[in-house]
């Protein structure tokens, strides 16, 4: 409950001082009571703008506000109770009032229903351990034995024989371009169904993305499109000089037909496992199948470091060219000499440490978002308009985020389920918007899944993205179940 003290006022007050007690305490709502100290009714800026176009001067007390019954709530009501009173009323606040109806207290919305975010940190025990070896040894600058010991770690449990710490999974991608000599009038295939962060460092290299559609089996990228990029620009006289295949929201992408075509064209691979670290396809890690393995570390994602990403590969040469590329070039001379471009890419000694205490506990965070997903699925199990991402049989999602369409045929919005759940403080999302559709990439080339199907477009308009944090409670989920088997049980819905 929410203190009145400073928002308790009589009519004696001017709309100016009203007003500026409204911008010092941040609240929305202001309680006017009597000389005992009762509860007259609330008043808001919408209140005080309409006393002034009926003529009333900012200086002019509150003596021409007209009179409104309070709704108010008493000490004995239930949190539920205050709840539905909101809803019948429209409202998101309600004061609380004693015997006497004097007003003690202020009751909000978004604090009787906290909000549920949709990936948050889940910090362990051992970050800690880490970091405080960071103070006490003074390693808090880039590089140190957090960071040595992170990338062996990191690469120990995908099954890489080796890492390089970074900045962010976006710095770890355009390391991989870069080491793999893109550059200008090069063109590179990618997923268009992705974050931009994906693509964008296509465009730092000067090279040109071509766009590849997904497949349904997976929603990643489809081998059928890819080959067929590969033979028309093959056919217009630009081998792509690199295939970045993205594997989305924690399911590996069909690596089995993808390294058969980049295999068969000798084409590199590039992973972007930003999302699927813990996921595997066919028993083997995401991340390892490529040239180059790409990890993220985001604030999102299913460990953290606060920011940072990791590049992996089986070439030992590349790994220590990319450390040298993201220390800014730095020859070895006794001074300062560099003879390439370089870049201030590399992770700090701290941060690592944190990776290195959530690398601990990654396969609790994986079954712990799987569980989510499994929860999410069996309490809508009757609604048959959902469909619910694929995981093939021999894969192992992560599932970072737990990602839902609606089937062709039903009335069910993406859009108005994502409304629903925000008007009860629960965070959902769209999926990725594909690149293909983005203003920045306009002009760029794309390769459907076939003549009649584009399945990233059709996913985008048609699904969304459920809060999946490993630390969401089972009482939280079933909040999120609850709204949207209301939503769906609704006449609305109906196919």
């Amino acid at each position: 409950m929410i203190s009145v003290t400073n928002i308790v006022i009589s009519r004696d007050k001017s709309i100016r001082q009203c007003l500026e007690i409204l911008d010092q305490t941040g609240m929305s709502i202001l309680l006017l009571v009597n000389k005992k100290g009762s509860l007259l009714r609330t008043i808001t800026d919408g209140d005080m703008r309409r006393l002034i176009l009926s003529g009333a001067a900012l200086d002019d007390d509150l003596s021409g506000m007209p009179e409104k019954t309070p709704i108010s709530i008493s000490q004995n009501m239930t949190d539920d109770q205050v709840l539905e009173l909101m809803d019948l009323h429209q409202i998101n606040q309600l004061p609380q009032v004693d015997v006497n109806n004097k007003p003690i207290g202020l009751h909000s919305r978004h604090m009787l229903r906290p909000r549920i975010q949709l990936s948050i940190p889940h910090m362990g025990e051992q970050e800690l351990i880490y970091v405080k070896e960071a103070f006490d040894t003074n390693w808090i600058a880039p590089l140190g034995p957090n960071v040595d010991a992170f990338e062996s770690e990191l690469a120990e449990y995908v099954g890489s024989k080796h890492a390089a710490a970074v900045s962010s999974g976006t710095a770890a991608i355009h390391l991989a371009l870069r080491l793999l000599d893109v550059g200008q009038g090069d063109n590179v295939l990618c997923s268009s169904f992705t974050f931009v962060a994906s693509a964008n460092p296509i465009l730092y290299q000067g090279a040109t993305p071509v766009f590849i559609d997904s497949e349904p089996n997976t929603w990643n990228m489809s081998p059928i499109a890819l080959e067929q990029a590969i033979l028309s620009c093959i056919g217009n006289g630009h081998k792509p000089k690199a295939i970045l295949t993205v594997h989305l929201y924690g399911q590996s992408a069909d690596m089995g037909e993808i390294m058969k075509i980049a295999e068969k064209y000798e084409i590199p691979v590039i992973e972007d496992a930003a999302e699927s670290l813990g996921g595997r396809y066919k028993g083997q890690h995401t991340g390892t199948f490529g040239k180059f393995g790409v990890f993220s570390f985001n604030g999102n994602k299913i460990i953290t470091t606060s920011g940072g990403g990791m590049l992996v590969s089986d070439d030992v040469e590349l790994i220590e060219k990319a450390r040298f590329l993201s220390t800014q070039a730095r020859d070895p001379a006794p001074y300062y000499e560099h003879t390439e471009i370089g870049y201030n890419y590399r992770m700090s000694n701290v941060l690592a440490g944190i990776g290195r205490g959530q690398l601990k506990v990654l396969d609790d965070r994986v079954q712990a978002r799987r569980d989510v997903f499994h929860r999410y699925r069996d309490g809508l199990k009757e609604f048959e308009c959902l469909e619910w991402m694929p995981e093939p049989s021999g894969d192992v999602s992560n599932r970072w985020l737990t990602a839902v369409s609606i089937k062709p045929g039903y009335s069910v919005s993406a859009p108005d389920l994502i409304k629903a759940l925000t008007s009860e403080n629960i965070e959902a999302r769209h999926l990725w918007k594909p690149m293909h559709r983005q203003p920045l990439f306009s002009g760029c080339n794309y390769f459907p899944h076939s003549p009649e199907l584009s399945l990233s477009d059709y996913l985008f308009e048609t699904g969304l993205c459920l809060p999946s944090g490993s630390n969401m409670t089972v009482p939280q989920q079933q909040r999120v179940i609850d709204q949207l088997g209301e939503v769906l049980n609704s006449g609305r819905w109906i196919k």
